[in-house]
């Protein structure tokens, strides 16, 4: 069994597309077809079911996958060890984030400690963070809700309370507190269904008898208060992504914790550069600032 027959299975296994999978892997589809066709025979068993021009991984192929997977993750990882031993200055942070308010702040701290370590940065749904944790493909992952996982090491370093954002001219404008209640009939904008927050939110609110009317669901955070200053609709946000206005007003909320957990998430097997082990101390260190300032305990 060949290192090259291994990460072919895992480009084929992952799109289940030969055609897809050889364009990926820069090969011809011959070549990637023959390759797999020789892991079978090695293995002596067909991994995958043929539907057509489309490849679906069988029973055999699911278990192998995972063996492949783990075994291909370790060497990456002594990949990893070796480059930040020999080359600690050339390191680029892997990070993927759910929530990007705070980002900013956090890597100007850490830049102002390690100006040589370079970022790449994505912003994805926890869904594709699990899978980049399982491939050993981030550091770190900063993430509202929590991940929970055998393999995933999981930190909280932030309760975030969420605030009600009203435009200047409404009627609970000069107030510093409503309760969920009093917003029964209220229009909001907000990020569509399956984001934590605006789950969250929906599920308190249904707690106590109503759900949420929007009059717009989006995909970007930033972009609501934009659309409350143009009094499109009240919205929920976070105390860490609010934005100061003239033209908004951010009232607390009344009688229930309405909070986000914002966490911390790497895999427990990935190895953690030096430069990594940094940006740790310094998320946890930008978050503790605020839990200070806000009164917040975790």
């Amino acid at each position: 069994m060949e290192l090259l027959q291994l990460q072919y299975f895992l480009a084929v296994a992952r799109l289940e597309h030969v055609t897809e999978a050889a364009r990926n892997l820069h090969v011809t589809q011959s070549s990637l077809s023959k390759t797999i066709q020789r892991l079978e025979e090695d293995l002596g068993v067909p991994l995958f079911d043929r539907v057509g021009r489309n490849l679906r991984l069988n029973e055999f192929g699911r278990r192998f996958l995972r063996r492949a997977e783990r075994a291909l993750f370790e060497l990456e990882q002594g990949k990893q060890e070796l480059s930040d031993l020999s080359h600690p200055e050339h390191n680029t942070l892997e990070l993927a984030v759910t929530t990007a308010s705070t980002l900013p702040n956090i890597l100007r701290e850490f830049r102002k400690k390690r100006p040589d370590i370079q970022f790449h940065v994505q912003m994805l749904t926890t869904k594709e963070m699990v899978t980049l944790l399982d491939r050993g493909e981030v550091d770190f992952c900063l993430s509202s809700p929590p991940i929970e996982g055998d393999d995933i090491e999981c930190q909280i370093v932030f309760i975030d309370p969420i605030l009600v954002a009203v435009p200047k001219g409404h009627r609970l404008a000069d107030r510093s507190s409503v309760s969920l209640t009093e917003l029964r009939d209220e229009w909001f904008v907000g990020v569509k269904s399956g984001y934590g927050t605006r789950d969250l939110i929906d599920s308190v609110c249904q707690s106590v008898g109503f759900t949420p009317k929007y009059v717009y669901e989006g995909d970007e955070p930033a972009r609501l208060i934009t659309l409350v200053e143009a009094e499109i609709g009240l919205a929920f946000i976070p105390s860490t992504a609010r934005n100061s206005r003239e033209d908004i007003k951010y009232l607390q909320i009344e009688n229930h914790e309405l909070v986000r957990e914002i966490a911390l998430i790497w895999h427990k097997s990935r190895y953690i550069s030096r430069a990594a082990l940094e940006f740790r101390e310094v998320v946890v260190e930008y978050f503790g600032s605020l839990s200070s300032q806000f009164g917040v305990e975790l």
